[in-house]
């Protein structure tokens, strides 16, 4: 059905299909809310840049690559999704709505940010996950009102330590990525209630208890030889999860390095 509805779309002039599209928007919403998601829309219709009151406009799982400069009108808009579309790089535009407080962007092929994202103060979740991101994009470590973080599914390999200035960031999640050890800089964010290292590749975790904050950690599907330790009242997904802590440190190998300096040791010794 879906391939018909676009052969038949092409057929049609380009004004008249996205009006088709997109329906009757004559009248700003009751609720201040745009829904334009799954109508295959390859440009945003012009009508929408009228409601400067607008707070929310999903435009998720359509076709776009693009925002006109129109969009800058949406001063107002706190919610913006743009998830599932075919953006390569984020529109500049998007960065003059200072008001955003969630930005979904997930499921594009992204491989950057621009500098402007930092412009976005008020931002507090953000959501990246599966793009084409090889690299952090360092832009986020600017966002010091950010709390919730989506990086999962790209191919990124360390977070940077400017990641620590995020005082505010409570939870960042980092599935399916290319990380061989614990980010360090996790360390040292007490304020962290849940981190997400799923299906990554760490071979190895340091402890975790003097997270205080703590809540929730997962990682699950990685090659790693023991569980983090973590505080009290705290939870775990992933591997050896339901021993105990004095369980896994008789049972669990020490860090790599260690082990092999105790093998060498051993090997001395009886030489």
């Amino acid at each position: 059905m879906g391939n018909v509805m676009r052969s038949v779309m092409a057929f049609i002039p380009l004004e008249r299909c996205q009006r088709f599209l997109a329906g009757d928007l004559k009248e700003m919403p009751f609720d201040r809310t745009v829904d334009l998601s799954s109508r295959q829309l390859r440009r945003l219709p012009n009508p929408v840049c009228v409601f400067g009151e607008l707070i929310k406009l999903y435009l998720s799982d359509n076709n776009l690559s693009s925002l006109p400069a129109e969009v800058q009108s949406l001063r107002k808009l706190q919610l913006l999704a743009l998830d599932f579309n075919c953006f390569e790089e984020l529109p500049v535009v998007v960065c003059r709505l200072t008001h955003l407080n969630i930005l979904y962007l997930g499921n594009n092929r992204l491989y950057r940010l621009p500098r402007e994202l930092e412009d976005l103060t008020a931002l507090n979740t953000l959501w990246l996950e599966t793009n084409c991101f090889t690299d952090f994009p360092q832009v986020v470590c600017e966002l010091s009102s950010l709390k919730t973080l989506h990086l999962g599914y790209n191919q990124i390999r360390s977070l940077p330590r400017e990641l620590g200035r995020l005082e505010e960031l409570r939870s960042i999640w980092l599935a399916g990525n290319q990380l061989s050890e614990f980010p360090s800089v996790l360390l040292e964010m007490q304020f962290l209630a849940v981190v997400d290292v799923d299906r990554n590749k760490i071979r190895y975790f340091p402890r975790l208890s003097h997270l205080q904050g703590l809540k929730l950690v997962i990682y699950d599907h990685n090659p790693c030889v023991n569980a983090p330790v973590i505080a009290d009242g705290a939870r775990r997904v992933g591997r050896w999860a339901d021993n105990s802590d004095e369980e896994e440190d008789e049972d669990i190998p020490k860090q790599p390095s260690d082990t092999t300096a105790a093998l060498k040791e051993d090997q001395t010794d009886e030489e």
